[in-house]
């Protein structure tokens, strides 16, 4: 609950920018960051923006510190040579691209960890390998003409979409899949099929999503079929995104995620009313960032007593605030902190007044929660799970917090959740509450 000034850190990264190889490329001397291999073999339709999209992805390397090598040569699919990288790209590979050894190295360099990102016809691909259709998450069907369409953008929190809109309009080919993804992957954005012609998949058009899967992370984009796609900055972000969740150099929480409803949408604070000083201000791109205190924000219009509670948050620097559950009403923000729990957000405090505790009760498990941290600058996702008396929080997709009530005086079986205006040195935002009901006990 300290109030502390601001502290901002920079830091500054270098990589090497590698001219396309037509085969596994050779490490220089001194490399030590994250490396990317871009794979771009097509047995079937070969789009002609490949050539564009290697460039970016070698542009995008050079300014994120990841060094980028390209090959269309299958045989850099072997134990040893995936060993050296972070994460692999499907660049719209068509048809069947890899033998059935290759194959067996790639399955074990994903369960060992490694990263997987399928861009637009990685989709087209080896539909025999059932564990590679798994690790892209659907397969292509079809797709009508290119022309302009809504995306919306259902996580803002995730490195490859943090930078867009609730909606994101651009041009391209808009594939159509043969299953959904939904409840395999973690959906980022979806197409509004009533902005375009031609879309099959009855209104719920997943276009890009995230998963973890047998061991490894997967992103994948169904964007990048036209040659401008590549030059988009918003596209090219995207893409960068997508590879710093792969490469593990940025954390997301890619767990499926069905049945939630909005508290905050980003469009209105219908519901919700503030208790003490200072205040939230609500931006035009649908951020609440906090302003003065110490003060609440709370939720009025309901209770709740057994309940998955998302949202997503970023802090600007070394920044104060945190989640509150479990209270009774009240326009008092002590009534709050008395009678109710913290979930803290704050990385720089003593270990029970820090990110991920119950404040003041329950440290996180620290070696978890440091891995699973963005740093200042970058987006959160907190699930505060609340069943019986029991409170747990996952980071970014990782449970770091199992804390259990056994203070008469407090019960978190009914109460209200509220987000923590610190101080006039903290400035912490917030966006996308949503909540789920569950059974009052259970996993």
């Amino acid at each position: 609950m300290r109030t502390v000034g601001r502290v901002t850190t920079a830091a500054a990264t270098a990589a090497l920018l590698l001219g396309c190889a037509t085969g596994p490329a050779t490490s220089q001397p001194g490399d030590d960051g994250k490396r990317v291999l871009v794979f771009s073999k097509t047995a079937g339709f070969r789009h002609d923006s490949i050539p564009d999209g290697v460039a970016a992805l070698k542009q995008l390397g050079a300014g994120g510190g990841f060094t980028v090598d390209a090959t269309e040569d299958a045989g850099a699919f072997t134990p040893g040579n995936l060993r050296r990288y972070d994460a692999v790209v499907f660049l719209s590979t068509t048809g069947d691209v890899l033998n059935p050894a290759q194959q067996r190295a790639f399955e074990d360099y994903v369960h060992r960890g490694g990263g997987y990102v399928g861009i637009h016809a990685a989709a087209d691909t080896e539909y025999d390998w059932a564990f590679y259709g798994g690790l892209a998450g659907a397969y292509f069907q079809s797709h009508p003409a290119i022309q302009p369409a809504t995306v919306n953008v259902e996580d803002r929190a995730h490195p490859a979409t943090a930078h867009l809109g609730p909606t994101w309009e651009r041009t391209d080919e808009w594939y159509n899949y043969r299953s959904d993804p939904r409840e395999r992957a973690h959906v980022l954005a979806s197409l509004d099929e009533s902005s375009y012609s031609g879309g099959t998949m009855n209104g719920d058009h997943p276009i890009a999503w995230c998963q973890e899967y047998q061991g490894g992370r997967a992103f994948y984009t169904g964007g990048g079929h036209t040659k401008e796609s590549y030059a988009d900055p918003a596209f090219r972000q995207h893409l960068l995104g997508g590879i710093r969740y792969a490469i593990g150099a940025a954390q997301a929480d890619c767990r499926p995620e069905n049945g939630y409803r909005p508290l905050f949408d980003g469009t209105s604070l219908d519901g919700w009313r503030q208790a003490g000083p200072g205040s939230f201000t609500l931006s035009d791109d649908g951020t609440l960032t906090s302003s003065g205190g110490m003060g609440l924000l709370w939720y009025a219009d309901q209770s709740f007593g057994s309940y998955s509670l998302k949202l997503d948050w970023k802090t600007a620097g070394d920044d104060n605030s945190g989640v509150f559950v479990g209270f009774p009403p009240s326009d008092d923000p002590w009534s709050a902190v008395n009678n109710g729990y913290e979930v803290q957000i704050d990385a720089t405090d003593v270990p029970e007044k820090t990110t991920g505790s119950v404040y003041g009760f329950q440290s996180a498990d620290l070696k978890k929660r440091d891995l699973a941290l963005n740093p200042p600058g970058e987006w959160n996702t907190y699930e505060i799970r609340v069943q019986g008396e029991r409170l747990r929080v996952w980071l970014n997709g990782v449970q770091i917090n199992d804390f259990t009530n056994t203070d008469p005086a407090r019960s978190l079986t009914d109460g209200h959740i509220g987000i923590q205006n610190h101080g006039a040195d903290d400035e912490v935002s917030f966006r996308d509450i949503r909540i789920k009901e569950l059974p009052a006990q259970g996993d």
